[in-house]
């Protein structure tokens, strides 16, 4: 076994010691290269934009509407009677002069089978009940056979589904504001959209709510449940020239006093740019002040609770 000598232990411990020293040196440039690498990561929001658009601007209040049925047609038993069939259901379309019920008259009913096949009387006492309009069965009054029924009892009731209407309550200061003749759009709450026309409004005014009732008629033909409530946007003010942003891009503090949008400054960051509102309908809003440029680009998605001067990825334009 070799004998290491003093001059041969220093040269090892040195050795030893310069090896420590270096991989020391080597794991903190690592971890400093890390650190840095971990830096220059940063999270970037991911935001969808718009241009600002300048044209016409309309400022809107909603109103609700209620549907209603003008014309409905009560059927009703002819005298007294039994019924032998029923052949319509709630909610039937039937068409005018359809066979809604066969009846039996009391007498024709205790002679049972009495008549002969080839006889004449074959039909006495048996009664065929038509629709006399066409329409949809919205009350079955009676349905189970053999049932008696008195005279003037109501079978069915056919409602007319061309007689719809909107029942419309305008506040009495916005009536200078309404056109009989001229048609509106009406929001159902599955967000479909009709047109129907103004009618003359009624005569009487609601002393409590200070409203008026018009009518709204349906352009096309539709079926809605009665006691619908549908939205109809009515135009308080009209403006040209506009500078208009979708209503995404308008944010604000929690007692709605100070209102701001997201700018982009270049491709990746975004700023905070106080704003003044004007007029707003459902989709849209009017700002005031300041004045952009149509080169300008807000940001329509993503932008709620960014902080001013923020990194943002833009995933659709």
């Amino acid at each position: 076994m070799p004998i290491i000598t003093g001059i041969g232990r220093k040269n090892a411990w040195f050795f030893l010691f310069s090896a420590l020293i270096l991989r020391g040196g080597i794991a903190c440039h690592s971890a400093k290269t890390e650190e840095a690498a971990t830096d220059d990561i940063k999270p970037h929001a991911q935001v969808m934009v718009v241009s600002v658009s300048t044209g016409g601007m309309s400022d809107q209040v909603p109103l609700s509407a209620i549907t209603a049925y003008l014309q409905r047609n009560n059927v009703a038993a002819p005298i007294p009677c039994f019924l032998s069939k029923v052949k319509v259901k709630l909610g039937q379309m039937v068409q005018k002069g359809d066979v809604l019920y066969e009846l039996e008259s009391k007498e024709r009913k205790a002679l049972g089978n009495a008549f002969p096949e080839d006889s004449l009387l074959t039909q006495l006492g048996k009664i065929t009940i038509k629709a006399p309009i066409s329409g949809i069965i919205t009350v079955l009054d009676r349905q189970q056979i053999g049932d008696y029924v008195a005279e003037g009892s109501p079978l069915c009731t056919i409602t007319e589904n061309q007689s719809v209407v909107f029942l419309l309550n305008v506040p009495y200061e916005f009536n200078r504001l309404t056109r009989v003749g001229e048609t509106y759009s009406i929001i159902l709450p599955d967000k479909r959209q009709i047109n129907a026309k103004l009618t003359l409004p009624l005569s009487t005014v609601n002393p409590q709510a200070q409203t008026q009732q018009f009518w709204l008629k349906p352009e096309t033909s539709i079926f809605l449940p009665e006691g619908l409530i549908a939205t109809v946007m009515l135009t308080v003010k009209q403006k040209g020239n506009a500078q208009i942003v979708p209503k995404d891009c308008v944010l604000s503090d929690e007692l709605m006093k100070d209102f701001w949008v997201m700018k982009l400054i270049d491709d990746s960051t975004a700023v905070k740019v106080p704003v003044q509102l004007g007029m707003k309908n459902g989709q849209e809003v009017e700002i005031t002040n300041p004045r952009f440029n149509a080169k300008d680009r807000l940001l329509s998605s993503g932008n709620f609770g960014l902080a001013d001067t923020t990194l943002i990825q833009i995933i659709k334009e």
